[in-house]
C-alpha cells in the first residue's frame, strides 16, 4: 500500500480524472458498437444467394456444430465436458488453497468466465446432439444448412449425401428449404462469452508471462504448479474448442471485452473507495504519477490481445478449409 485509498485527496486529483475519462470513453465507444451491430438484423433485400447477413447474426446450430462435417457433435460435447470438469476442479482447488480472496484478481474473474463458458457450452452441446439425432440421422441439418450458407447444392458423394438429396427432391418447385433457426438468448450469451474470453485469456496470460513473471523472478518468487496451470490451461482449452467449434468472430464484439475490463476496474475503485487495502496489480494504483500512462497502456493492450485471437481464427479458417475443402462448414 502506498496511500490511504479512502481519503478524499486520493480521489480528487488530475490523475483520477484522466483515468476516469479513459474508462468512460471506453464504455461509451463499446456501447455504440454493441447497439449498432449486436443481434440479428433484417437481411438486406435480394436473393438468398446475394443478400448479406448482419454482423451480429448467429444461428442456433452454430453453438454446438463441429467445424468439420463428419465429426459427430458428441466429440465437441465430450471436449467441453472434460474442460468444464478440469477447470471447475482447478478453481475449487485454488479456493481451497488460497481462499475466496483469489476473486480479487482479474485472472480469477477470467478463469470463472471460461469455466462458465464450458459449462454452458456442455449444456448447449447436449441439446445439439439431441437435435442432431432428430433430423434424418444428422444428414439433413449438416448438408442443407451448409449448402444454404454457401449458396450451392453439391452433388451427393456418399450415403448421407444421397439421404440429403432425397430430402431436397421431396420439396416442390415453389418450396424453399427449411429456414435455419436464429440463436436464442443462451446462444448469443455463449457467443459473447466466447469472444470476451478470446481477449481476456490472451490479456491475462500475456501480462502474467511477459510482465509479471519477469519481475517475480527478480524477487526470487517461486511459481507453483497451480499458478502456472491457471495461466496456461485456460488458453489450451479455449484454443482447442476454437479449432472444433463453428462460432463466429465478428470484430465488433471486442466491445464486450472492453466492458469486461472496465467493470473490473470500476469494481476495484469502489472497493478501494470503501476500504483501504492493497491493489491487486500495481498499475491500478491511482496514487502514482504514471497512473494515466499505465491505464492507457493497458487499454491499448486490448487491441493486440484481441487481434492475436482474430489471427488464430483466420489461421483456423485457412488450414481447415485447405485440409477439408469439401466438409468445412464454418461461417467465414
Amino acid at each position: 500500500m502506498t496511500a490511504d485509498t479512502t481519503t478524499t485527496s486520493y480521489w480528487m486529483n488530475w490523475r483520477v480524472l484522466i483515468c476516469t475519462i479513459w474508462v468512460l470513453i471506453s464504455l461509451f465507444l463499446a456501447s455504440i458498437l454493441i447497439s449498432k451491430y449486436e443481434g440479428p438484423r433484417k437481411l438486406k433485400h435480394g436473393s438468398r444467394e446475394t443478400r448479406q447477413e448482419p454482423a451480429g447474426l448467429l444461428y442456433e446450430d452454430e453453438v454446438w456444430r463441429p467445424s468439420v462435417r463428419g465429426i459427430h457433435p458428441a466429440w465437441l460435447l465430450a471436449f467441453r465436458v472434460v474442460a468444464f470438469i478440469v477447470l471447475l476442479l482447478m478453481l475449487a482447488l485454488n479456493v481451497a488453497v488460497d481462499g475466496g480472496g483469489i476473486f480479487y484478481f482479474y485472472t480469477q474473474w477470467t478463469f470463472v468466465l471460461i469455466t462458465i463458458y464450458f459449462g454452458l457450452g456442455s449444456l448447449l452441446s447436449m441439446y445439439g446432439c439431441y437435435q442432431y439425432h432428430n433430423k434424418v440421422g444428422g444428414a439433413r441439418i449438416d448438408h442443407e444448412e451448409f449448402d444454404a450458407e454457401q449458396g450451392t447444392s453439391g452433388a451427393p458423394r456418399d450415403a448421407e449425401n444421397s439421404n440429403m438429396s432425397n430430402v431436397v427432391k421431396s420439396l416442390g418447385p415453389n418450396e424453399e428449404r427449411p429456414v435455419r433457426q436464429i440463436a436464442g438468448f443462451w446462444g448469443y450469451a455463449f457467443q459473447i462469452i466466447f469472444q470476451i474470453n478470446a481477449g481476456a485469456v490472451m490479456l491475462t496470460d500475456c501480462v502474467f508471462w511477459f510482465i509479471i513473471v519477469p519481475f517475480l523472478e527478480i524477487k526470487d518468487y517461486n511459481l507453483n504448479f497451480l499458478i502456472i496451470n491457471m495461466h496456461t490451461i485456460n488458453a489450451v482449452f479455449l484454443l482447442g474448442d476454437t479449432a472444433m467449434n463453428c462460432l463466429r468472430f465478428p470484430w465488433f464484439r471486442m466491445a464486450y471485452f472492453i466492458l469486461w475490463t472496465a467493470v473490473y476496474v470500476i469494481f476495484q475503485w469502489i472497493v478501494h473507495a470503501c476500504v483501504s487495502l492493497w491493489w491487486p496489480y500495481p498499475f491500478l494504483d491511482l496514487s502514482s504519477p504514471f497512473a494515466p500512462l499505465w491505464y492507457s497502456s493497458v487499454a491499448v493492450m486490448h487491441i493486440p490481445c484481441y487481434g492475436v485471437f482474430g489471427l488464430v481464427m483466420k489461421l483456423k479458417h485457412f488450414l481447415l478449409l485447405k485440409w477439408f475443402p469439401e466438409s468445412y462448414q464454418c461461417h467465414r
